[in-house]
């Protein structure tokens, strides 16, 4: 399958989608966990589309390349912490991705959640994308994509942008501005 471009309106939609998904199931839930860097758009809308608290767990497993030309996997971190501002988690999880892979990192976080809050009763996790490759199973997903493309966001552009390259670009419309 060719690579799969999305636009800020299609991401966005495909967001929306995913959370009418959640809603329609009937899961109650009463924490969104959301993983760094991927799934905090998706975790940030939903948690306020839901009115439920937003918890972020640091992750990564990707890397961009020396030349900036391309993300490569590596071996998968997972933050000792997890950000959030109420005392105490939930007991009815819902934690979400932008997306499922090759389906290690979710494996693994699901694992480590599991394990480090052991007052997790309900654990489901959801993604915007599911590939076919992955070896674990969401339990939500907007849109499958049997094919594995390789997913272009638009929020990836900023990746290889440096902040002179953004103060060269937005300096001149705040000055006209003035």
């Amino acid at each position: 399958m060719a690579d799969l471009y999305v636009s800020w309106q299609d991401y966005h939609h495909a967001i929306e989608r995913l959370a009418a998904k959640i809603h329609n199931s009937g899961f109650k839930f009463n924490q969104i966990i959301c993983l760094a860097r991927g799934g905090l758009r998706v975790g940030d809308t939903i948690s306020r589309v839901f009115n439920q608290p937003l918890g972020v767990l640091a992750t990564q497993s990707y890397f961009t390349n020396e030349k900036k030309t391309a993300d490569v996997q590596g071996e998968l971190t997972i933050g000792q912490h997890l950000a959030k501002v109420n005392e105490l988690l939930g007991d009815r999880i819902l934690l979400v991705d932008d997306m499922v892979d090759s389906g290690a990192t979710l494996k693994r976080v699901v694992e480590h959640l599991r394990s480090r809050y052991p007052g997790i009763e309900d654990l489901r996790s959801a993604v915007i994308w599911r590939k076919g490759c992955s070896v674990f199973t969401p339990d939500f997903w907007a849109d499958d994509l049997p094919d594995n493309p390789w997913i272009h966001q638009p929020f990836e552009i900023y990746d290889l942008l440096h902040p002179q390259d953004l103060a060269g670009r937005v300096g001149h419309q705040e000055d006209a501005a003035k």
